[in-house]
């Protein structure tokens, strides 16, 4: 009995789904995080471009 309990155990598919999106979900956070990181430094730089560039037009507007 405990064999074909077994068997039946393996030949189920309804977790499948839920195995696969979440795989999908990591491999996508993964990609987010790789991406984010990248782009970091040049976020950081235009910041500093801005920051810089409203700082100087407030102090020659007052």
């Amino acid at each position: 009995m405990s064999t074909s309990v077994l068997n039946a155990f393996w030949r189920e598919e309804d977790g499948q789904d839920l195995v696969e999106y979440s795989l999908l979900l990591a491999f996508i956070a993964l990609a987010a995080v790789t991406v984010l990181t990248s782009t970091s430094s040049s976020l950081n730089k235009l910041w500093d471009t801005i920051s810089n560039t409203l700082s100087s037009a407030a102090t020659s507007a007052s």
